[in-house]
């Protein structure tokens, strides 16, 4: 754009130059033929002169005229593009506006969908709350009557040891002995020599089956529930089944059929609450009592997790609506609607999916894919 100034100026020196050449031309001419030519051949000389530079003259000012007019046009487009750049730049600058709020709205609506995993997981555990109390309450019952009993046994057998100190102190007085043996038949020795063993086993039992129930219940709903780790889908599942326990006694026999399966790059809790939500419906499909086939297997570089009722099965139009929130053909006040639906969007974030069949009578099946190693997006790696 800055050299069409110098050309304009570059044409004007041209004609200047040119008017000088023509004007020496026609002196040095004049000059040389002053005694040779008649004036009329130097008129016409002359003429023809004149009409050269009128003619290069027109020309030039034709160029002149045609690159003013070029000038105007570049001077045209370049303010052209310069609206243009200052337009792109404004539509940058609401495309990044809009990129932050977006970013901003994914956010909330993951907190939202947070949120929302565990308040279902609260629900279900919440549920299952008094069957898992009653798990905990009947080893506890014996746990602490088994320790009444030794703190009485043990009462006994510390009377005891106070008699033979004191008859070690007095050897000669005849009365300890007879206390002794007394206090032994009191206290039926023989009898607390055989019963304290099994007492002590019963409360470690009782208390170790509390701790499984517990490290279950941390398992299940443990904080850290958005890390990606390599695990054991097959852990998840016992653990699961431990906490259902009390649930499922009552109402199926549960089969597991385990396969040699890898480990899988997942998020273990989450898993874990589709595997709790899965297991409750099959169980709650059954009316008296059935069976539950708990399945794992790997095709090619995928895992499949099948759980497979006996239970009530499903119509075609209720199987089309099991992922949608809030749909749930269980009585009023018995299931939020939330579970299947926070079971797919789970799975789905694993890059999975569940295939389900079902017909009504004949039970139904879950099938949960999930690949080895998903690839995972930058800022869900945490």
């Amino acid at each position: 754009m800055t050299e069409q100034p110098h050309s304009r100026i570059d044409l004007q020196d041209e004609i200047v130059r040119l008017n000088k050449i023509i004007a020496a031309l026609i002196k040095q001419a004049d000059a040389r033929n002053s005694d040779k030519m008649t004036d009329f051949s130097l008129f016409q000389s002359q003429v023809m002169l004149e009409n050269e530079v009128h003619n290069r003259t027109e020309q030039l000012e034709n160029a002149l005229l045609k690159n003013k007019q070029i000038n105007a046009e570049l001077i045209d487009t370049q303010r052209k593009m310069m609206e243009e750049i200052e337009e792109r730049k404004l539509v940058l600058l609401a495309l990044e506006q809009e990129k932050a709020e977006q970013k901003e709205l994914i956010q909330k609506l993951e907190e939202s969908d947070r949120q929302l995993r565990q308040s279902e997981k609260l629900a279900s555990i919440g549920q299952l709350a008094a069957g898992i109390a009653h798990e905990i309450n009947n080893p506890m019952g014996f746990i602490t009557s088994n320790l009444s009993s030794l703190q009485r046994y043990f009462t006994h057998l510390f009377q005891l040891i106070a008699l033979y100190e004191k008859s070690s102190a007095e050897p000669a007085n005849p009365v300890l002995p007879q206390q002794i043996q007394s206090l032994r038949d009191e206290i039926d020795i023989d009898f607390l020599k055989e019963d304290i063993g099994p007492l002590f086993q019963d409360s470690i039992e009782g208390a170790v089956r509390v701790r499984r129930i517990i490290q279950d219940l941390l398992h299940f709903s443990r904080a850290g529930e958005n890390y990606w780790e390599w695990a054991n889908l097959q852990d998840g599942l016992n653990s699961t089944l431990n906490i259902l326990s009390n649930e499922l006694k009552y109402k199926a026999d549960v089969i597991r059929e385990y396969g040699d399966i890898p480990q899988v790059h997942c998020m273990p809790a989450q898993l874990n609450q589709v595997f709790m939500n899965m297991l409750l419906n099959a169980v709650h499909s059954i009316d008296i009592h059935g069976e539950i086939r708990v399945k794992t297997g790997v095709h090619q570089n995928q895992v499949y997790i099948s759980i497979a009722d006996t239970g009530s099965g499903m119509s075609p139009e209720v199987k089309a609506k099991i992922f949608d929130p809030f749909f749930t053909t269980k009585r009023l006040g018995t299931g939020t609607g939330l579970g299947l639906s926070v079971a797919y969007g789970i799975i789905k974030k694993h890059q999975g999916h569940i295939d389900v069949q079902s017909e009504p009578g004949q039970g139904s099946v879950f099938t949960v894919w999930l690949p080895l190693s998903p690839v995972i997006d930058s800022d869900d790696t945490h």
